[in-house]
Formats: C-alpha cells, structure tokens, sequence
C-alpha cells in the first residue's frame, strides 16, 4: 500500500516563540519522500528535530512575531513492521492520566465488562463506546477527558479514543493513544486512535469507524491528547489561521471494525 500525506499550517505569532511541531510521519515508516518547510515571514526557518523511542519525530523552532506557513509531505510504501514492546510502556500506559481518567472510570468498566478479557475485551469496549457515543463535530472542549465524554455522550476522535483507553486501563490492560493521518477520513483532519496490548502486542483500534485501520499511518504515539498535540507553543501567543491536511491511500481495504490490526 502506498499512502501520500501532507498538512498545510499558517499562523500569527505575537512574538518569540518556542513552538513544537508533531507532523512528520513516525522515524520507523517506509519512505519514498519526505519534506518539510518552515518560513517566517518569507524567510527559512531550521527547526531542531526530536526522535522518541515510539519513532515520534518533533521539530522545535524558536521564531520571532510574524506570518509562519508550514508545509510537510511524505510518501509511504508499504506497512512498517511493529516497534519492539517496550516494558516501561507497560507501565506507564497503565497509569491515568490527564484525559484518561480510569480511576474514576473503575466502577463503570467493571458493571459493563465484567468477565471478560483479553481481544474478547478489546472488542467489547471499542463497540460499546461506538454505540454510546455520537460523532459531533465541535461538541466537546479542549480540556474534556474521557469522564466528561462519557456523560455527555458525545465528542470527535480524541474523545472516542479517551474513553477506550479509560476504560481498558481501568480493566488492568495498557493503552495509548496514536495521532494518525488516515486515508478515507472525511471531512479530512488529523484523527486520533487508541492501541491496547494484549497477547504481546500493541492492537490498534477506533471507536469512531471513520476510516480503515489498515491505511492508518501513525505521526505520534503517548498517553493520550496531551502528548500528541500537533503544536504546542510557549512564550508568547499565537494564531492558527489555516489547516489544511490530507492524506490518500491507493487503496482503501474494508474495515469491519472486528478484525485484530496493528498500526503501520
């Protein structure tokens, strides 16, 4: 499978600025090509580039006030083989955390998932949360977690994935969460997806169904939306005033939402 990606950002910075940038497709894809460009106020910017033991690629700049337009493209051929399991990840990704609240979430992960396991488990709470939840774009806030997604019944991507991360950490099994460029998402974005380890492996999954797993391609992986935000910024403020993302497959397999599927 060869899959094509691109984002187009264009901000107003106030004045300098420490900014990090999580575009570029994970260190451990299949390239064909790649590139990124940086320019503020017409003039080349050269970020710094930082590599996570996920392969997570961030480009740090620090830039004065000005117009910034950034443009990242990347060709990928082919799936790349899954990351070793890394035995920290087994315990940190077991923690809640910031947005994945599944201390508070114990007692409604154990009611409706009582005695089950393992990708019986898996399977169970990616449909339960794709039956309680309704996709509404602009319904939840940047600061909601999976607790208040659950009481409203409602959220985008980085809410469906918070709440199965919840709710499977609350259950003794390790999550993450993944930013992904997705062929066939529509209206084309950034999509977020969750991943659980059992059995030795790290499986991805998406509550959301918006998109096939198998054209995902991961940008970056962490506890959940706080660690994978495509800019973060420091100092003084800023303005996103355009974003354009897009990203194609040259094929689309079916996805029945069932199947066990590891990101690449």
């Amino acid at each position: 499978m060869q899959r094509s990606v691109s984002a187009h950002l264009e901000l107003d910075i106030s004045g300098r600025t420490d900014m990090v940038f999580s575009l570029a497709v994970s260190a451990n894809s299949l390239f064909n090509r790649e590139s990124l460009s940086i320019t503020l106020d017409g003039e080349p910017q050269v970020p710094t580039e930082l590599v996570d033991r996920h392969g997570t690629r961030l480009h740090r700049l620090i830039g004065g006030a000005g117009r910034m337009v950034v443009d990242y493209s990347a060709e990928v051929e082919g799936r790349s083989q899954p990351a070793p399991v890394d035995e920290i990840d087994l315990v940190t990704y077991l923690r809640p955390s910031r947005y994945c609240e599944s201390d508070s979430l114990l007692p409604t992960a154990r009611s409706e998932f009582a005695g089950l396991s393992g990708h019986a488990l898996l399977t169970a709470v990616t449909l339960w949360v794709w039956e309680k939840l309704s996709y509404v774009p602009g319904s939840s806030l940047v600061t909601d977690g999976a607790a208040r997604t659950l009481m409203a019944r409602r959220g985008v991507c980085r809410d469906y994935a918070h709440l199965v991360i919840a709710l499977l950490r609350a259950l003794d099994v390790p999550a993450r969460m993944a930013a992904v460029y997705a062929p066939g998402l529509s209206p084309m974005d950034f999509h977020a997806v969750a991943e659980a380890h059992i059995d030795g492996q790290w499986w991805v999954v998406d509550a959301t169904r918006l998109a096939p797993r198998q054209s995902l391609l991961r940008i970056s992986t962490g506890r959940d939306a706080a660690d994978i935000a495509f800019l973060t910024n420091h100092w003084a403020d800023l303005m996103l005033t355009k974003l354009d993302v897009l990203a194609v497959a040259d094929t689309l397999p079916f996805d029945d939402g069932q199947q066990l599927l590891q990101l690449g």
